[in-house]
């Protein structure tokens, strides 16, 4: 009887640690990190944002997902020269001269030489037959890359949807929306 006893309560006890085990594989499988690439991009410099869209653009071959969260600097890039925004107060009217109206507009962040260096990179971009940043754009549509914009930096800089490129899915959120999104992803950069 003895016997039966303690391989009963052995049992038990592989029984209970077996669950044990079982809820640990569970948890972990809930923490683990899906397979997406989240990305800030902050700068508003022509070769930052092709290296941006060109990560996220290769990179939405390689993950189930790319999000991209555009903030400050980078916000004047998806804004159409095409649209006319409606009326704003004097310091949104401001930002909106001071600052590139579209990714045709941006400057390098070395080199830019009045104009010069930008010229020649974009020349020797479509010599030797490199995407220029508006068909980076188009390509990341078009490979579902998720773009956000950050609604602090819209409200400071008194832009609004409207006036920002027709983009699938293009969505204003908050930096609670971001970093849901980074918390859940394999890999985070900031461009």
């Amino acid at each position: 009887m003895n016997g039966d006893t303690n391989t009963e309560t052995a049992l038990q006890s592989l029984s209970q640690r077996v669950a044990e085990l079982q809820e640990q594989i569970e948890q972990l499988k809930a923490n683990n990190p899906a397979d997406k690439l989240s990305m800030v991009v902050f700068s508003g410099d022509l070769d930052r944002l092709l290296a941006a869209l060109i990560i996220a653009t290769g990179a939405a071959a390689m993950f189930e997902e790319v999000v991209m969260f555009f903030t400050f600097w980078a916000t004047p890039a998806l804004r159409d020269p095409a649209k006319r925004p409606g009326p704003k107060d004097l310091v949104s009217r401001m930002f909106g001269w001071m600052l590139p109206k579209g990714a045709e507009k941006l400057k390098l962040s070395k080199m830019h030489m009045a104009g010069m260096g930008t010229g020649m990179l974009k020349g020797l971009m479509k010599k030797k037959g490199v995407m220029s940043l508006q068909q980076l754009i188009r390509q990341a549509a078009e490979s579902g890359v998720k773009i956000y914009v950050c609604q602090m930096s819209m409200e400071l800089m008194g832009f609004s949807i409207d006036e920002l490129i027709d983009y699938p899915g293009l969505t204003v959120a908050g930096v609670a929306k971001f970093l849901a999104e980074a918390g859940t992803s394999k890999t985070t950069l900031f461009i």
